[in-house]
């Protein structure tokens, strides 16, 4: 698999976003469905759909499935101030070097989970839901990436630092095009996914038992991990 996956969805991503800047889209109007949008754009489904979560996430747009006047996507912000920047920051993103962004995951994520871990009042339900997610048969690596995704934006989410999840979700287009590059490489993809989960899991029950430096090593594994076995990256030194 190619980096094609990754640039249709931000293709898909950069045009509900110029929409929404320029004014075309506001609060209240409903987006185009999946399959108008990409027949409009080239491209698949599946790029659509991944473009309406990021944006849903950032509280941009409200989706519900279902037929009638209240499914669909429906804009329920308009990108102003902060918002703004963020969204620029997705753009930006696309350009910046790997071991740039592999840095700054490292650095984010470790901040992150050891916020979790050490937290009285961590909340990992969302987590723990998408981690069923991924245990779903039949997934796509694209769509398996996605809920990977998801899962690290919403530990970000939880752990209460607005910024650090603001800067994730905004670094997450360049974190995804690089993740979905590095699919090709991989040659027996079912058992990386397999490693995946398992080192997800692990992860979010260093959480659940506020193991704070479990949490942290596990979550630089993870991230180095992958990585290097897509051919992406040398191995990142470990903690100091």
């Amino acid at each position: 698999m190619s980096e094609q996956p990754a640039r249709a969805w931000r293709l898909v991503l950069e045009h509900i976003e110029r929409d929404l800047l320029e004014g075309r889209l506001g609060p209240g109007d409903r987006l185009p469905s999946e399959r108008d949008l990409a027949t409009e754009l080239g491209v698949g489904r599946s790029s659509v759909r991944e473009a309406f979560r990021v944006l849903e996430v950032m509280g941009l747009i409200r989706t519900a499935t279902g037929s009638g006047p209240q499914s669909g996507a429906i804009v329920i912000a308009t990108p102003t101030g902060g918002m703004s920047a963020l969204l620029r920051l997705h753009v930006a993103a696309q350009g910046f070097p790997l071991d740039d962004v592999v840095r700054t995951r490292l650095v984010l994520e470790d901040a992150v989970v050891a916020a979790m871990a050490g937290s009285a009042d961590r909340d990992t339900t969302r987590a723990h839901r998408l981690l069923e997610a991924m245990d779903a048969p039949g997934l796509t690596p694209a769509e398996f990436l996605a809920l990977d995704a998801q899962l690290h934006l919403s530990l970000a989410e939880a752990s209460g630092n607005t910024v650090i999840a603001a800067m994730m979700a905004g670094l997450r287009s360049s974190i995804e095009s690089y993740v979905q590059s590095g699919v090709a490489a991989i040659e027996d993809w079912e058992a990386m996914a397999a490693r995946l989960r398992a080192e997800h899991r692990a992860l979010v029950a260093a959480i659940d038992d506020a193991d704070v430096p479990a949490a942290r090593r596990l979550v630089h594994t993870h991230i180095t991990g992958y990585y290097t076995s897509a051919g992406l990256t040398r191995a990142a030194h470990p903690h100091d």
